[in-house]
């Protein structure tokens, strides 16, 4: 690796938040009134996030608990369905397609940084989830992955590489094992 990160020397070089400081404090204050609560109907949540940039199909149900980091950077397809606590963390844009189910607490994540910078600058990219697909509770979709059409994205699965259409991606099962028999 070269020596030790130096995190004081971190720029945030190549990462563009697409506005201005004032209205990114808009939308944090926004987001905290009128789209995370649970009494907010969800046809409201959805204005809202329009009103600040996202581009939102129709018949989309956006549940509680949702946080979008920057709605100008999203794109949801008609009759989505958006789960209790899904954190989008769109540092980069993430599209959704039309009839995606992301189930609760599914985390789409933008963001990481390059372990080989000396400063651990940013290592963006954004995220595809072509329609049809389901990502199922729990499960989280890392930086410059694309989920394919009709694809399904097994609860508590991390997936960190493009997922075919139409195929299925499991998180390993847990198993019982004998009492006696020794752990590794």
């Amino acid at each position: 690796m070269g020596g030790r990160r130096s995190l004081a020397g971190f720029t945030g070089a190549g990462y563009d938040k697409g506005r201005g400081i004032a209205w990114q404090a808009a939308w944090q204050l926004a987001s905290s009134l009128l789209v995370m609560p649970w009494f907010v109907p969800a046809k409201v949540r959805v204005r809202v996030l329009r009103a600040f940039g996202a581009r939102i199909g129709e018949g989309v149900n956006l549940r509680s608990g949702v946080r979008v980091h920057w709605p100008w950077k999203l794109v949801i397809g008609d009759d989505s369905w958006i789960g209790e606590r899904v954190w989008i963390l769109n540092l980069e844009p993430v599209t959704i397609g039309s009839d995606v189910c992301l189930s609760q607490g599914v985390f789409l994540c933008t963001g990481s940084h390059d372990r080989r910078s000396p400063t651990f600058e940013f290592d963006n990219a954004p995220i595809t989830v072509e329609d049809g697909a389901w990502i199922a509770a729990r499960a989280t979709v890392l930086r410059g992955v694309r989920v394919g059409r009709d694809a399904v994205v097994g609860a508590t699965a991390l997936v960190t590489s493009d997922v075919p259409p139409e195929s299925i991606v499991l998180a390993p099962r847990a198993s019982v094992r004998d009492p006696v028999e020794p752990t590794t």
